[in-house]
């Protein structure tokens, strides 16, 4: 019996449809692959900066191969089958002789998807355990980083530095390499340091100690992201880590070692305004070396001046920002452990003064 005029336009405009859709999907796809990476971004994964980097970019590249190459078996196989067997005028509506059980064509697809899946395993292995395995050498930077709910401690104790949220380490050259050493741990929950144009990922656990090693061999500002959820305000747990030539590194620990500002002859606001501190809560949680105020449990704000960004990275570091943070952090960053001091506006714009002199 053949098919109605009704019956043909509705089975081939179905099959029009299910044609444009395949192959508007497969253009979007070619799109994705075929479009230019950024490579200016500051966490393109596609523009290694660091020799831990170009080794996961290698293994990413293997793996982005193997799988396009199974896309495009599969995507060709379906176009074929759709092609050669869709319906045509005069096909009869006989359902087609069924094939049950097939030995080889179970093993083909049980065993190849495993063989694919072992080389993939066994190269990133090999990534891990050469990274690893690179001894360090002598002069090695090395750098405490301490996980906090939600911010980044950095303690350099070579040079007698302890910073937060923003770490400078020194450019390593090629021909005699300094690679920088974290040692990392937690203080309260699991955290995850990624920065991905300089390594993998690396878990900061709580009483455990894991170490990674960055190499970056061009200056410049490379930006990541605490990768493990540590609670609220995991997403804005970020990192900024700037590399620096060595005489700028050289500039920067010599500023950094130096105590806080306290002469504040000709600016009578920010005097007032480290007595204002000096006399608050502030000094139980924060540090500013020279002073009074010796607090462990947030960020050391001795240097908090010269930092570019304060909120571990969410926000610019302006006065205007930096008085509406102690004014109320979780108007800004909410979730964060920072309580509202509930300062007046007087005491607010002496504290904030006072704050932005600490270079």
């Amino acid at each position: 019996m053949s098919l109605s005029a009704k019956q043909k336009r509705t089975v081939y405009g179905a099959g029009g449809l299910s044609f444009d859709w395949a192959f508007r999907t497969i253009l979007c796809l070619a799109v994705l692959f075929v479009k230019p990476v950024d490579a200016q971004s500051p966490t393109n994964i596609f523009s290694p900066a660091a020799t831990p980097a170009h080794s996961i970019f290698g293994v990413a590249m293997l793996v982005l191969g193997v799988t396009l190459f199974i896309f495009l078996v599969v995507a060709g196989l379906l176009f074929y089958a759709l092609i050669r067997y869709r319906n045509r005028p005069g096909d009869s509506n006989r359902e087609p002789a069924q094939i049950y059980g097939s030995n080889q064509i179970e093993l083909s697809w049980t065993v190849i998807p495993i063989l694919i899946v072992v080389m993939l395993f066994l190269s990133t292995t090999r990534v891990i355990l050469e990274t690893q395995a690179i001894p360090k050498p002598d002069n090695a930077m090395n750098v405490t980083v301490i996980g906090h709910q939600f911010w980044w401690e950095y303690r350099y104790p070579q040079l007698g530095v302890v910073t937060a949220n923003e770490l400078h380490i020194p450019l390593s050259d090629p021909a005699h390499p300094t690679p920088t050493y974290l040692t990392m741990s937690s203080a309260d929950v699991s955290h995850s340091f990624w920065v991905p144009r300089l390594a993998g990922k690396m878990d900061v656990i709580p009483n455990k100690i894991n170490t990674m090693w960055i190499d970056p061999q061009h200056p410049g500002l490379y930006l990541g992201q605490c990768a493990q959820y540590c609670g609220t305000q995991h997403a804005k747990m970020l990192l900024r880590v700037y590399a620096q030539t060595p005489a700028d590194f050289a500039v920067w620990v010599n500023q950094q070692r130096q105590l806080a500002v306290r002469d504040f002859t000709g600016n009578v606001k920010a005097a007032e305004g480290q007595t204002v501190f000096m006399h608050n809560a502030c000094i139980n949680c924060h540090t500013v070396a020279g002073t009074v105020a010796n607090g462990r449990f947030g960020p050391d704000l001795t240097h908090m001046a010269s930092r570019d960004t304060i909120a571990s990275g969410a926000i610019q570091n302006t006065p205007e920002n930096l008085r509406a943070w102690i004014d109320n952090p979780n108007s800004m960053k909410p979730g964060s452990l920072m309580p509202a001091m509930h300062l007046n506006d007087q005491d607010l714009d002496l504290i904030t003064a006072y704050l932005t002199q600490l270079r």
